[in-house]
């Protein structure tokens, strides 16, 4: 005696749009959630060269500052006083106490004091992670 099985058409009606409208969904909630770090670089500076240097990645929490030929810092493209600066680092490293990041990109033409106020502030407010970047040498 045989049994005959009924094949189900559920495989055969299956639907993607919803799986489609979760895809755009995370895209679009990405898209949206993302910062974008071209207001930090708006400042033309020529960086110091070193023949060590590697890429800068950008970190989830980094605060870039700019210090231009005259020692002026930035922050976010515009200029702000180191006094200005060391309050908004505190309240920085009060959101994000263990991984507060300090790039501090100064124009080769500068004098070393800017850069070292701007290590000074970051020592004070107990940020260890900071760092001064270079551009690399061609064939260096």
């Amino acid at each position: 005696m045989a049994i005959e099985l009924k094949k189900s058409n559920i495989a055969g009606t299956l639907s993607l749009t919803p799986l489609i409208d979760v895809v755009f969904l995370l895209l679009i909630f990405f898209l949206v959630t993302s910062e974008f770090e071209d207001e930090e670089r708006q400042l033309d500076i020529v960086l110091p060269s070193a023949t060590s240097a590697v890429p800068m990645t950008s970190k989830p929490r980094e605060i870039v500052v700019d210090i231009d030929e005259e020692g002026k810092i930035y922050l976010h493209g515009e200029e702000t006083p180191l006094a200005e600066f060391e309050t908004l680092l505190e309240e920085a490293v009060a959101s994000n106490p263990t991984n507060q990041t300090v790039v501090i990109r100064a124009d080769q033409m500068s004098s070393f004091q800017p850069v070292v106020s701007v290590m000074d502030v970051c020592n004070r407010t107990g940020v260890s992670d900071y760092s001064v970047t270079t551009q690399d040498l061609p064939g260096g």
